[in-house]
């Protein structure tokens, strides 16, 4: 499969890459600062509406720098305008109109000419405390160096305090670095994602990070090393073609779920659920028997194989012999959602990935030191930050995955793949991701693509992620953040598929 994900440049990389490819010529800049502020325009649109409809007579503010930030963030302010025709927009020339570079002077006067009944320029700065619906920062571009000075401190701290709704930048924050910085909600990564806004320090001000693809990297002589890629959307390729017109569900894959417990009944099934929506064609679940009456009742797609219990209602030893018979029929093996950390569930587990020579996703209660290194076969990890501590210790992501021969989901903001050789970044999802379950989803929708492609664990790690969160982003667009269940994702997978959810 292909591995589709572009390189992470620190801002030197980024300037020499784009010196080279422009190599001057101001058409071909020009051309890419419009798709660039056009991105901009409708992913502000499209991330709007997480908190709303789009508001009538809308007020964006446009904060232009020098330089060709300043340009893309005019012409997404006219991709705005041109989209809601009773929308104005507000320009703030941070340090005057005659310090515009040749292209953002272009861009303003475009964006002047195209509606100039709804632009004006904000020449006092206490006005800001009137309030917008959107701002777009364009001041600083990826080779501003601090500090900030004095006046643009004053300026992003009335910014700071004002009335926004939406705060975007273009490609960065301005001034990050500095801890006067601009604070946004959402930063948009033109071309290429800089360093500077994955780093973990910065993230409040960075906000939520988009990776916006121009092209840049589709020639392959484009090609750049990098420590960390990004992937792109287009990993997704192989689930959005027509499935070939003769065949049977055992061309789909055979996913062996293995988890659950009467204190955590919850989270197996929905590892199942997510399961079944990636595609698999044959799905068996190993579950405490007394939970299978109401599972196969909910789910009846899968087929429930109930397993002699502990006294506390987790997995009990006596059932290795149910697995093991029926081993024969699996390509992929989901274990640990809801299996809890009580000794025999965990030996339990051990001894299943031990046995069963199946590509295998870990996750929740087995991801153990001990049901990990008993796992001969292809592994794919997906631990929260608490749970990666415990396996790797004070290790680096990619060295633990590295040594220990697994590839690992690092979860988080933002989320992390890595088999140790590379490093893989996931910027979809949000917020909305931040409730119980969410992890469960994402093992069923791993487990589900590894039971069809058992031959690609770094693939489905990949794919999952990003197709775990882009029906998270697409959840969060249609019903907000807060008020949504865990599982209303699932519904949101064919969405993504059917490129329904792109700006």
């Amino acid at each position: 499969m292909d591995l589709v994900a572009h390189p992470v440049l620190t801002s030197d990389a980024a300037k020499e890459f784009e010196a080279g490819r422009f190599g001057g010529n101001p058409e071909a800049e020009w051309r890419a600062m419009w798709a660039a502020g056009a991105a901009v325009g409708r992913s502000v649109l499209w991330d709007f509406s997480e908190i709303g409809p789009w508001p009538s007579a809308a007020r964006v503010l446009v904060l232009v720098g020098k330089g060709h930030n300043g340009g893309d963030a005019l012409l997404a302010a006219q991709t705005l305008l041109a989209a809601h025709v009773d929308a104005v927009a507000d320009l703030l020339l941070v340090f005057g109109e005659r310090s515009l570079r040749p292209l953002t002077l272009r861009a303003y006067q475009s964006l002047v000419h195209s509606a100039p009944s709804r632009v004006r320029l904000v020449r006092d700065r206490g006005s800001l405390a009137g309030g917008y619906d959107v701002a777009i920062d364009g001041v600083f571009g990826f080779q501003f160096r601090p500090p900030i000075d004095p006046a643009v401190r004053e300026l992003f701290a009335r910014l700071e305090a004002a009335p926004i709704r939406f705060r975007a930048a273009v490609d960065l924050p301005s001034g990050l670095g500095d801890a006067a910085a601009c604070r946004v909600d959402f930063t948009y990564a033109t071309g290429s994602v800089k360093a500077p806004t994955l780093d973990r320090e910065l993230l409040s001000k960075v906000g939520r990070l988009r990776y916006l693809d121009l092209g840049f990297f589709d020639e392959p002589e484009a090609e750049i090393a990098s420590p960390e890629r990004v992937l792109s959307p287009k990993i997704l390729a192989p689930l959005q073609g027509w499935r070939p017109p003769v065949s049977d569900k055992r061309h789909y894959g055979h996913l062996f779920v293995v988890g659950g417990s009467r204190s955590f009944p919850g989270a197996v099934m929905m590892s199942v659920q997510a399961a079944l929506r990636a595609g698999v064609g044959l799905l068996t679940a190993f579950v405490p028997e007394s939970l299978v009456p109401a599972y196969a009742a909910q789910v009846p797609e899968a087929m429930w194989v109930g397993c002699p219990e502990t006294p506390d209602g987790g997995l009990a030893l006596e059932g290795l012999h149910l697995l093991r018979e029926r081993s024969h029929r699996a390509t992929a093996l989901a274990i640990g959602p809801g299996l809890t950390q009580a000794r025999e569930p965990l030996t339990f587990a051990a001894e299943i990935v031990s046995h069963l020579s199946l590509p295998t996703v870990i996750d929740a209660d087995a991801l153990q030191p001990e049901v990990v290194m008993a796992c001969a076969k292809p592994r794919v990890l997906t631990p929260h930050a608490g749970e990666f501590k415990r396996l790797a210790g004070e290790q680096s992501l990619s060295a633990y995955a590295e040594a220990a021969g697994v590839v690992t989901v690092l979860k988080g903001v933002p989320t992390r793949i890595s088999n140790g050789a590379s490093t893989f970044v996931s910027l979809a999802g949000g917020p909305v991701l931040s409730r119980g379950g969410s992890g469960d989803l994402l093992t069923g929708i791993v487990g589900g693509l590894l039971a069809q492609h058992p031959s690609e664990p770094v693939w489905a790690a990949c794919a999952g992620v990003l197709w775990h969160g882009k029906a998270a982003d697409s959840l969060a667009r249609s019903r907000g953040p807060v008020a949504v269940r865990t599982t209303e994702l699932l519904e949101h997978l064919g969405a993504v598929l059917r490129k329904e959810e792109e700006p």
